[in-house]
């Protein structure tokens, strides 16, 4: 399989942001676990992130001919793209949305997703594991259809 996993805004700074919320793993560090785990499967997997909304929907279209689905944790944009939604739904690839904190358990404005409805399945609450049982999760939904 081929898949994309995606990280918006802040997400660069994971280690150091917030580490009570967000864990001290580093962006790397949660790469390496994903691409470790894709080589274990013979999977592909490749990782983008960036803080800019319409280059996270470029990347979407850039690959919507080359990968199976999508493991996304769009950070705040989770709660306020609605452009990013419709990219994802635009390319018709299944997409698991993830987050590490439990966003249900946070500030009312984290507890709106515009791309839960959407998504074949959603993990949160987890920490870095949440990308692990997303990119799980994806590939099982992937190889049952």
């Amino acid at each position: 399989m081929r898949i994309d996993v995606l990280h918006g805004p802040n997400l660069n700074l994971l280690g150091t942001r917030e580490p009570e919320i967000y864990g001290a793993d580093t962006l790397e560090d949660v790469e390496a676990r994903i691409a470790r785990r894709a080589r274990e499967l013979g999977d592909e997997v490749s990782f983008f992130q960036t803080n800019s909304e319409g280059a996270l929907i470029d990347r979407i279209h850039a690959r919507r001919r080359e990968v199976d689905g999508f493991v996304v944790n769009a950070g705040g944009l989770t709660h306020t793209s609605v452009a990013l939604r419709d990219a994802l739904v635009g390319v018709g690839h299944p997409f698991v949305e993830v987050h590490l904190s439990n966003t249900a358990a946070r500030e009312g404005f984290r507890q709106r997703s515009y791309l839960s409805d959407v998504a074949v399945g959603v993990v949160f609450g987890f920490g870095a594991d949440s990308y692990l049982l997303g990119f799980e999760g994806l590939r099982a939904h992937i190889a049952k259809t």
